[in-house]
């Protein structure tokens, strides 16, 4: 990260959000830097895909008149590596909340594992949790569920491109998964145990790519800031 900033025309930044800080809040902590270093009262910069707090991984950020094409970068594949636990279930799908329901898990195979996984592959209709960030008569559906109201999501039309089982250490398993925009891993967590007549939560998840955008080739919010104030900004023309 070599280059001046571009102040004017804007960058597209790839970074790797960290755990246990929200995507807003890692657009948050970068644009301040922004605006110190270039005096301005605002600075336009957001993000093309959010991710949870508990959910690690490639988060492009859009800076600039390059905010402009965050719609592009939200429509493409997303690919990600998740670990889900089998013989439990939480309301939230994965740590966020407690668990709920225990299973017993001794009579699940590897073979039934496999052939779970394979059962994903293709287009669907998905249902996101309940604790997520779609909208219902203008409220996220987290807030009510935290209020402890009833929510009512409506499924979301999703495609399971590829999904691997990289590691079986049960109660635990391994997985990657390569999906269209729109798709939830925590409900592909839940579902996984649903259609093996057990129970499943996440509790472990990494985007690692998004179309072409690998997170091998992001940057640290840390590094994105040092890259920002060690710049000098392109003049606006």
């Amino acid at each position: 990260m070599d280059h001046s900033v571009n102040f004017h025309d804007g960058e597209v930044i790839l970074v790797d959000k960290p755990l246990k800080i929200t995507s807003f809040g890692a657009v948050n902590r970068i644009k301040r830097v922004f605006i110190q270093q270039t005096k301005k009262k605002r600075y336009k910069i957001g993000h093309a895909g959010t991710l949870d707090p508990l959910a690690s991984g490639l988060l492009i950020m859009c800076s600039g008149k390059k905010t402009k094409t965050i719609s592009s970068f939200q429509n493409l594949p997303k690919e990600y590596t998740a670990t889900i636990k089998l013989g439990a279930t939480t309301p939230s799908y994965d740590l966020e909340t407690e668990i709920d329901n225990t299973f017993d898990i001794s009579d699940i195979t590897k073979e039934d594992i496999l052939k779970c996984a394979e059962s994903f592959i293709g287009e669907q209709d998905q249902l996101p949790p309940i604790f997520s960030a779609k909208k219902i008569d203008g409220k996220r559906a987290y807030d009510l569920a935290r209020a402890g109201e009833e929510v009512k999501v409506k499924p979301n039309k999703i495609t399971i491109h590829e999904m691997e089982i990289l590691e079986i250490k049960l109660p635990e398993i391994k997985v990657r998964i390569s999906c269209s925009k729109g798709t939830y891993i925590r409900s592909i967590a839940y579902d996984f145990g649903v259609k093996l007549k057990n129970g499943a939560h996440l509790t472990e998840l990494r985007r690692t790519k998004i179309g072409e955008y690998n997170v091998n080739d992001a940057h640290t919010i840390e590094e994105v800031q040092q890259w920002i104030f060690d710049s000098e900004f392109a003049p606006i023309v």
